[in-house]
């Protein structure tokens, strides 16, 4: 009889490091809210329909249930109750812990206040948490400090670095303010205060949002300076984005000017255009990707989302992350479904005969975990 380790047992006891997750919800949710945060819209939903009929819908009754105590395929209504009766730390605390997720890197830059902060998400999940610095984010905070065009790209230098002292890594969402048809060339520090004096001068009273591409490109380039690695949101998400824009083969020049710094990007959730992620991710040796969000909303189909992601990457290319944010529902379901869907597609391959399971183990290892530690300089968990 083998003593080997099972593919299936050795994923499902892996601590994950989730390389891009935001915090989990602090304040108890009525269904409304729950609803609104279990989809990437950000329009009120219909009265015709629930978020629950949905893939994520499903899957949150499979196999969040269970944690919360109540049997698989509960109806939303009793898993709503149930959720309220336990409150929101409770079930962040079931959902976190039972995650099994052994790492998690916190992008704090969008709506910090309504989440757990790094220190939240490490006490709730009981597992460290580092911090990703979202570079619009403080670009905006520097802008409303009431600093002049002329002083705001200086200001702007020293505020990052000094934000970096105390993470693993950047993060851009230039796919969203402008998309990545940008020039790919630093802009000149004449340009970027031209850009500035425009953008202060017609900023709003609740603060400014950077859209301009000379300081989205400017955003990029400080963050290149900083030697981190440096995350991009690509393909799906919020309205907010245009999709086809979001394509990361338009990236392709931008990403051959920051080779020669030595600076990691990491693609992140890239669905529809995970297949070319993953030629990026073949062809340069500092591009990375994975498919977060897109493990989630797929529900029951992302093991072929996942089955896909793997067809062209060279496998220390490719990464673990949830991208959730709000309900731990997320969380927990980014971690199981991707562990699900990773099983599934290397044990068909095992038993094809086309792959052994000892390869199988060692490449899962590497998605799931020593990949990211590789690239963010992770130091081991107990």
């Amino acid at each position: 009889m083998s003593t080997e380790p099972r593919l299936e047992d050795l994923v499902a006891a892996m601590p994950l490091v989730d390389h891009h997750v935001h915090g989990a919800s602090a304040a108890d949710l009525d269904r409304p809210a729950f609803e609104t945060l279990v989809t990437e819209s950000d329009r009120p939903i219909p009265p015709f329909m629930t978020q629950f009929d949905s893939q994520i819908g499903f899957a949150i009754r499979r196999w969040c249930a269970p944690v919360l105590g109540l049997s698989a395929h509960a109806s939303p209504e009793d898993y709503l109750a149930r959720r309220a009766e336990l409150g929101a730390a409770e079930v962040n605390r079931r959902l976190l812990r039972g995650s099994g997720i052994g790492r998690f890197l916190v992008e704090t830059g969008y709506r910090g206040e309504d989440v757990l902060g790094v220190a939240g998400m490490a006490e709730a999940s009981d597992r460290p948490a580092a911090e990703i610095v979202r570079i619009e984010r403080v670009l905006e905070e520097v802008a409303a400090t009431g600093v002049s065009a002329a002083e705001l790209p200086g200001r702007f230098r020293e505020e990052l670095a000094a934000r970096c002292a105390g993470a693993v890594g950047l993060k851009s969402i230039v796919a969203y303010r402008y998309g990545f048809a940008f020039d790919p060339e630093p802009p000149s520090e004449r340009e970027v205060v031209d850009a500035a004096g425009r953008w202060l001068a017609t900023a709003p009273e609740n603060g400014p949002r950077v859209e301009d591409p000379v300081l989205l490109r400017f955003g990029l380039w400080t963050g290149v300076a900083q030697g981190l690695p440096l995350q991009l949101h690509a393909g799906y998400g919020d309205p907010d984005v245009e999709l086809h824009l979001c394509d990361p083969l338009l990236l392709t020049r931008w990403l051959k000017l920051v080779e020669p710094h030595g600076v990691d990007v990491l693609l992140l959730h890239c669905y529809p255009y995970h297949r070319n992620a993953g030629y990026l991710a073949q062809v340069f040796p500092h591009v990375y990707f994975d498919i977060g969000l897109a493990v989630n909303y797929t529900g029951s189909r992302s093991g072929a989302v996942i089955a896909e992601s793997l067809e062209l990457a060279p496998f220390a290319k490719i990464l673990f992350s949830s991208d959730a944010w709000g309900p731990a529902e997320l969380h927990y379901l980014g971690a199981h479904l991707f562990r699900r869907g990773l099983c599934e597609a290397l044990r068909s391959w095992v038993d094809a005969g086309q792959w052994t399971e000892p390869d199988a183990i060692r490449v899962a290892t590497m998605i799931g975990a020593t990949n990211a530690s590789r690239v963010y300089g992770l130091e081991p968990t107990e």
